[in-house]
């Protein structure tokens, strides 16, 4: 089927977008000032509103046919290219989309892309439209104390057992334990996509098998990790003998991996070219810079010129990587460029924002727009962390786009043969 052509439904998409946003408007007052946090740091009650409204705009884009534009057909979504996930992306930014949330973001752009790729048909109609749709919320039950970076290295177990349910017609029940960690909005979430290893005694890539486990199954317990900015939107999340059903299972036994990369080049995606504001910009320093009347000095002019072209590279990367994406091409290792390139220029931004403010940064001077900056210093560095660490970036960039030698790999031996396994 032909696809329609860009400028024609782009034009389509301005005027849905009219009907269901307010067009975007110059800040008037100091009320108006951007919110500067890189991670959210809402009271739980003001969370929860700011997810509805984000819902009700999401189930009005997937009702317009306006979800997860480059998703195949054969998976549920239209199958457009990403020149048009590019156009609807240059329009939206012109109308005031509700701010969004990491756990939005999450369930969207993550689990329900992920389930709609791998899941059965019954799982892509059940649980991929209801995440596209947000109606059901879907956290990543992925890092764990010990397997970050090195995700493989994850020792949370699954193990079959025969259902508790004797009118179960699947393969029973696979009870799993364990912990995981940094797990965004897990406290407003209906499920959470897992990682187990199902298999010790392969090597560690090829022993997990990813589940959907609903998170107020019993022996579930989250609990919330307090950030130095003072807010709590991660979470640590413990399971103990948590079973869940065969039907639960995405992909094939042993195919968790295929579906973990999947997943996280995703998230490296949405990361780097996500719509909701994270952190302060260019335009924000620019605004410090010419309130505290420090424009004409030749350094301060030198290091908003840096700033600038960085972010302008930036947006350039993102178009470029957007165009060579295959429509409905699953997201590759050139998802790591933008992602690192969004951590360098956040953690470049508060830079440039502390050297402007000297002391008064540290503390409530009572200056409009000013105290707000110590929440982009003080989530900035964790963004280096989200989505794989700035050097696990550097190395799928080295390895899998330049072509360079690998880095030594010393644990080829089955996971179970492994030191401390």
């Amino acid at each position: 089927m032909s696809q329609p052509d860009v400028d024609t439904w782009r034009t389509q998409v301005r005027q849905w977008l009219a009907t269901v946003l307010e067009p975007v408007r110059e800040a008037e007052s100091t009320d108006d000032a951007p919110d500067l946090a890189v991670f959210h740091n809402l009271p739980d009650d003001e969370e929860r509103l700011l997810l509805e409204r984000c819902r009700a705009y999401q189930r009005a884009r997937f009702d317009a046919g306006y979800q997860a534009l480059t998703l195949p057909r054969a998976n549920g979504g239209p199958g457009l290219s990403a020149a048009h996930a590019m156009a609807f992306a240059q329009e939206e930014a012109a109308f005031q989309v509700p701010p969004s949330t990491e756990l939005i973001s999450v369930t969207v752009r993550l689990v329900g892309m992920a389930v709609s790729l791998f899941g059965t048909a019954e799982q892509r109609d059940v649980y991929a439209r209801a995440f596209l749709r947000t109606d059901l919320l879907a956290c990543q039950l992925f890092s764990e104390p010990g397997a970050g970076s090195d995700l493989a290295a994850l020792s949370t177990r699954a193990r079959q057992e025969a259902s508790e349910d004797d009118q179960e017609e699947s393969g029973g029940d696979w009870v799993i334990d364990g912990q995981k960690v940094w797990t965004s909005g897990a406290q407003f979430a209906d499920h959470g996509l897992l990682l187990a290893r199902t298999d010790p005694d392969v090597v560690k890539q090829a022993g997990i098998t990813a589940f959907l486990v609903p998170m107020d199954a019993p022996g579930v317990e989250i609990r919330p990790i307090r950030q130095m900015s003072g807010g709590a939107s991660f979470n640590e999340v413990f399971l103990s003998g948590v079973r869940v059903p065969d039907r639960l299972q995405i992909g094939r036994p042993g195919q968790g991996w295929e579906v973990a990369t999947t997943t996280l080049a995703f998230e490296r995606t949405a990361s780097g070219t996500g719509n909701r504001r994270k952190g302060g910009t260019f335009t924000d320093v620019l605004a410090l810079a010419r309130s505290l009347d420090r424009t004409g000095d030749p350094l301060v002019r030198q290091r908003l010129a840096d700033l600038y072209i960085r972010a302008a590279l930036r947006t350039a990367t993102v178009d470029r990587v957007a165009r060579a994406s295959a429509a409905g091409g699953r997201p590759g290792p050139e998802a790591s460029l933008t992602k690192l390139m969004a951590s360098d220029l956040l953690t470049r931004t508060g830079q440039a924002a502390a050297e402007l403010m000297g002391a008064r940064i540290s503390a409530d001077t009572g200056e409009p727009g000013t105290f707000a900056w110590t929440q982009h210093l003080l989530g900035a560095p964790g963004y280096r962390l989200a989505g794989g660490t700035d050097q696990i970036q550097r190395n799928l960039i080295g390895e899998r786009v330049l072509k360079l030698p690998g880095e030594p790999r010393v644990d080829r031996a089955p996971f179970s043969e492994l030191s401390g396994n």
